[in-house]
């Protein structure tokens, strides 16, 4: 795919474009507080921030096999709609790079498996709510990542053919989601792949390990 012209750059949300690990794990330890177990280190659990409410509570009660994930699923949400911008930030150098690829023309996406509810509110105090040309969230198709449904959804609403667009996420299913879909993919080597974790037999086409990778790429003619 080297050699192909991409006309938009379609982002995975958490662990790509927000480090928004610090607040999803403080849920889990409020929830945790909540029923009188010990708080963790939240180092622990960092990697599982890609995983969603269901995967991060697998992980964060493994210990307390009496409390299923999915009862706790609602109270996860719920107090964590309340506190996603408390210590969520971009990651460094994302802010520069969306600037840069919209400076050079490029239609900017999201694809994330955040629902709807969730989603609207961090590009708000991010200050993206008019940055992207499509937001798709996890609610948007009927099946989530890793089926292609989200991303030939925002290929659809971008009115472009799937082959014209790169899409770049930090977990496998992005990968798995791109290639079923027909874009180019990348995987986000800054988001949150689990210690010792290669992302090789993922079948990306690139993979970076800055933002500013990217631009790299762009300058480099590599993505032109």
């Amino acid at each position: 795919m080297s050699e192909a012209k991409f006309r938009a750059v379609l982002f995975d949300l958490d662990g790509t474009l927000v480090d928004t690990a610090p607040d999803l794990v403080a849920t889990l330890m409020a929830l945790r507080a909540r029923r009188g177990l010990p708080v963790l280190d939240s180092s622990l659990f960092r990697h599982h921030a890609s995983r969603g409410a269901l995967g991060l509570l697998e992980a964060g009660f493994v210990d307390q096999p009496e409390f299923q994930p999915s009862s706790l699923r609602a109270e996860f949400l719920d107090h964590y709609a309340s506190n996603l911008w408390n210590s969520s930030r971009p990651f460094d150098g994302v802010e520069n790079a969306l600037a840069e690829l919209a400076g050079m023309g490029f239609e900017l996406g999201i694809v994330t498996n955040k629902p709807a509810f969730l989603t609207v509110p961090l590009l708000v105090q991010a200050g993206w709510s008019d940055l992207f040309g499509c937001v798709i969230s996890g609610d948007t198709t009927a099946r989530a990542k890793p089926h292609a449904d989200p991303v030939l959804e925002a290929c659809r609403r971008l009115a472009l053919d799937p082959a014209s667009c790169l899409f770049i996420g930090d977990d496998r299913r992005d990968v798995q989601a791109g290639r079923a879909a027909g874009v180019a993919t990348a995987v986000a080597g800054w988001g949150y792949l689990a210690p010792g974790e290669s992302a090789d037999a993922w079948g990306a086409d690139w993979q970076l390990s800055s933002p500013g990778d990217l631009l790299e790429l762009l300058a480099e003619g590599i993505l032109e």
